[in-house]
């Protein structure tokens, strides 16, 4: 049984490039028979801002996304995050960290392929003398992790080189994303992951949890970012624009759809009868 699911963060309204996400997610489970989740990824509360949850879910509605059964919101799910970092701990596979972010910042480390600074390995062996725990981290196994993503084609990545031991309770205390999606999918059932390609680079660290947790793998599909004309990804930093139904048209063309002149309903209908990954452009980004 196919099972899909939208996690948006509510950090803000929808725009342009979530609903991009949105419809391509619930049309590939639509199409396949499958049940579409929707779950509220609100963990990262200094970010999160009233309100913002309730206009997520009304542009979904109002666009005839209708998902199935409860909504589900991370900040209710902290036992089962806390439970498993603790099954981790007890199996030799996560350790505290006292790095701090400068600390990192200056390590000659280097970069991955997003942007992020590499993590040395610093607290691999036990914390320095001296210093406190501020974070836990996973134990990346060596090896490869190999996927292949159903737009972008076949993904290879040597996460212990390019990432390094990544962060799975925060400094702050709150759990970090690569943990929560991975014990989230799992506990849903999750099948596929369709989402936005500004996540690719995430993937294979959340295979590797997946591995070292004995859950099955997800398939994935990483659709094209949009991006303004400067070259930036459409977000709240970059000031994007509220989408709504009106805007359901041009995030079909996105998709690679020629869509008709129909609007609603209607439309919704005939792109869920005309999905195909393979009109999915295979590119990092798209301008819009």
């Amino acid at each position: 049984m196919y099972r899909g699911r939208f996690a948006p963060s509510p950090t803000g309204p929808l725009h342009f490039g979530s609903l991009v996400a949105a419809v391509a997610s619930f049309l590939d489970a639509r199409a396949a028979g499958g049940e579409w989740l929707v779950r509220m990824e609100d963990l990262d509360t200094p970010r999160c801002v009233p309100g913002a949850a309730d206009s997520i879910l009304r542009t979904l509605e109002a666009c005839g996304l209708e998902w199935d059964g409860e909504v589900s919101w991370q900040s209710e799910r902290l036992d089962l995050y806390r439970a498993v970092l603790d099954r981790l701990r007890g199996e030799g596979r996560a350790y505290p960290c006292a790095c701090t972010r400068k600390e990192l910042a200056d390590s000659a480390a280097g970069r991955t392929k997003s942007g992020e600074t590499a993590y040395p390995g610093a607290c691999r062996n036990g914390l320095p003398p001296g210093r406190a725990p501020r974070a836990w981290r996973f134990l990346v196994p060596s090896g490869t992790v190999d996927f292949d993503d159903r737009v972008q084609g076949p993904q290879l990545s040597n996460v212990e080189t390019e990432t390094g031991d990544f962060v799975l309770l925060r400094a702050d205390g709150i759990f970090a994303y690569q943990l929560a999606v991975v014990v989230d999918d799992a506990g849903q059932g999750i099948t596929d992951v369709v989402r936005g390609a500004d996540l690719l680079g995430s993937t294979a660290r959340q295979i590797a949890l997946q591995q070292a947790l004995a859950y099955r793998t997800p398939r994935y599909l990483h659709v094209p970012v949009a991006a303004n004309a400067a070259g930036e990804k459409l977000s709240k930093q970059t000031r994007a624009p509220e989408a709504g139904v009106n805007d359901l048209p041009a995030v079909l063309r996105f998709l690679g759809f020629s869509p008709p002149d129909l609007r609603g309903g209607e439309l919704l209908r005939w792109a869920v009868a005309e999905w195909n990954a393979a009109r999915v452009p295979a590119v990092f980004s798209v301008t819009v």
